[in-house]
């Protein structure tokens, strides 16, 4: 694994994880990478000092405690979105997420599981479809073999 500190065209910067730089380049040249900030696919490494020891001095630096937890337990100065209860930077996200599925998917409503089973025994066009489920319904789906996830699905970003 390798570790990037990045740097979107607005100047925000961020770290990320890669297996390799190759991975880094090909994810940033499909528009992969995002900042976390503002959502920009313009990301690039951003200059990094290499953490190389001082003569005689092979102890690692020690790392800072982290932020004190607030009231509701969260950690540090956090930003939080419009519900509240999650950052900001990950609210808008779950935003964008909402609006490629809508865009891109079926709209099934109540009727998802029963939906996923057709696709998954071929009964059904293959096709992306969201919906409405039950936990107990999604567990049996499991159960099945059908893979499905679970997505928080915030207000449009639009409204």
């Amino acid at each position: 694994m390798i570790h990037y500190q990045l740097r979107c065209d607005d100047g925000h910067e961020f770290d990320g994880w890669f297996s390799d730089s190759t991975s880094f380049e090909k994810q940033a040249k499909r528009g992969l990478v995002e900042c976390p900030a503002c959502g920009s696919a313009k990301v690039h490494r951003a200059l990094m000092t290499p953490a190389v020891p001082r003569k005689g001095n092979t102890r690692p630096e020690p790392t800072p405690a982290p932020a004190p937890r607030t009231k509701r337990g969260r950690r540090g100065p956090m930003q939080h979105g419009p519900d509240g209860r999650m950052p900001a930077q990950m609210y808008a996200m779950l935003q964008r997420l909402r609006a490629e599925i809508e865009a891109n998917c079926e709209h099934v409503g109540p009727r998802f599981a029963e939906e996923a089973r057709k696709i998954h025994k071929g009964e059904s066009e293959e096709r992306g479809i969201y919906g409405e489920t039950t936990p107990e319904e999604a567990e049996a789906l499991a159960e099945e073999g059908i893979n499905i996830a679970s997505i928080p699905w915030v207000p449009r970003a639009d409204g």
